[in-house]
This record gives structure tokens, sequence and C-alpha cells, in this order.
């Protein structure tokens, strides 16, 4: 006789999004989207510009509403807004393109602000964990530093820091290297496959092949708005299996 899981001891995916639309005006950017990504996971997105990659990002900690459909972080349904909300958004960690760091404040002080204001931290303890985290990203010799003092690569890990000092259970990146300088894109990408190897569950929408098949467990191919492919890194670059993907990634790689 073979085991059958218990269904109740099943966790709930870490991230879920069933039948999510969502339109800007007359253009339909997301459509019927259905994802589970498991805790521990790390999904890469990709796909050509326009597809819709970075309002999925988006949609999960709700910085884009959703026409339609069903968004949860462990577990939990995404709240509309409010007291709510905010508690949920704190468990999702999010660095952008642009690192949005506080000009007027030191590179410590950027990491510690949010578990202070948002998750009440005694100072003491904040600085300690701040620390530890800018150490983790290689800069903790920064610290006293400011924003424009810092190479844009640097600046990047200070934002995964502030990101990871809310210990969030997710962490989405919407292109994190794009607006770097090639020879600091490495020093970011090597924070992000740390993370990836100590468990954390991420969501990374990148144009950055080398890392995907390094610290990804799936690739997502979007196009016009839909999951097109979700698959193993290694048979998503060596056989693609529909038209679009293998396009994209003709035109791509050949670079």
């Amino acid at each position: 006789m073979t085991d059958v899981a218990d269904p109740i001891s099943i966790p709930a995916p870490m991230i879920s999004m069933r039948n999510v639309d969502k339109h800007f005006g007359s253009l339909h950017v997301l459509r019927d989207i259905n994802l589970e990504v498991p805790k521990g996971q790390v999904v890469i997105v990709v796909g050509p510009s326009g597809s819709g990659k970075s309002t999925l990002c988006r949609t999960i900690n709700r910085l884009e509403t959703i026409d339609s459909g069903e968004i949860a972080v462990d577990g939990v349904k995404l709240p509309e807004e409010g007291k709510a909300l905010a508690k949920l958004r704190a468990d999702v960690g999010m660095v952008f393109q642009q690192f949005n760091l506080f000009a007027h404040k030191t590179i410590l002080d950027n990491v510690m602000l949010a578990p202070v204001k948002v998750r009440r931290v005694d100072k003491t303890a904040a600085r300690a964990r701040a620390l530890e985290l800018l150490d983790r990203v290689g800069i903790a010799n920064q610290a006293d530093k400011y924003p424009a003092q810092l190479s844009g690569g640097q600046q990047q890990r200070v934002a995964i820091a502030r990101a990871l000092a809310m210990s969030p259970k997710v962490m989405l990146f919407d292109e994190p290297t794009s607006a770097l300088d090639p020879e600091m894109v490495s020093e970011v990408l090597e924070v992000m496959v740390g993370l990836a190897k100590d468990g954390m569950t991420m969501l990374v929408v990148t144009h950055e092949m080398g890392f995907a098949r390094r610290a990804g467990n799936r690739v997502l191919f979007m196009a016009d708005g839909q999951i097109v492919e979700d698959t193993e890194p290694e048979s998503f670059f060596t056989a693609p299996k529909s038209d679009r993907a293998r396009d994209f990634l003709g035109k791509i790689l050949s670079h």
C-alpha cells in the first residue's frame, strides 16, 4: 500500500497566484496567471520587454493592484489595503532596478530604518542586525557612508541588506542588475546566489541568463502577459518547447 500524504500536512505555497488578470487601460498585461512557488524555491522570470514580468513581480506585494483573481503569500490572501496589507508587505522583501535608498541617511541607518519603524525592533538590536547584514553582502566597512559615496553595485547590495533586515519570507527582485555597469553585476548576483543557497524563497525578474542557470530552480518564460513555459533551467535553455522561447533565446544567447 502506498503512503498518501495527509492533505492537512501539506504546507501552503509561499507564493500563490490564481486566475490573476491585470489591465493598464486597454492593454491586457497579465492574462489568467496561475503560479505556485513552494518555500525555498528560486523562480527566474524571463521574457521580452513588455511581456508582463515586472507587473507580475509587483502584484505579489500589491504595488500593482489586480483586476481579478487571487494572490496569497504563505497561505494568507493579499489584503486590499490598511494595516493587514502593511503587515503582509513587511514579509515580502523587494529589490528594484533603482536602489531607492534615502540619500540623507547613512548606509547603516538605511538598513535599520524599517525594522525600527515598522517592526518596532529595539535600536541596539536593529543596529547589530544591520551590521551583520552589511557584512553578509560584503560592505560592512561602508556602514557610515552615504549612498552617493558608494558605487551602483554597492548601493544595490545595501538595498538587498535593507530588504533582508525585515526578515522577509519572500524576496522579489525586479531586474536588480539592469541599472548597473557590467563590472558591478557579478557582485550583486553573488549576493543573490548566496541567498538562494541559504534557502530564501525568491522570484527574480532578470536578463542574466547565467544567473538563471546557476541559481534558479525554475524558469518562467513570459510573453504577451502569459506564462508560456514553466520548467527547469537546463531544459529551458537546451530544449525550449515554444517558438516564442526559441526566438527569445536565439536573440539573447547570440549576443
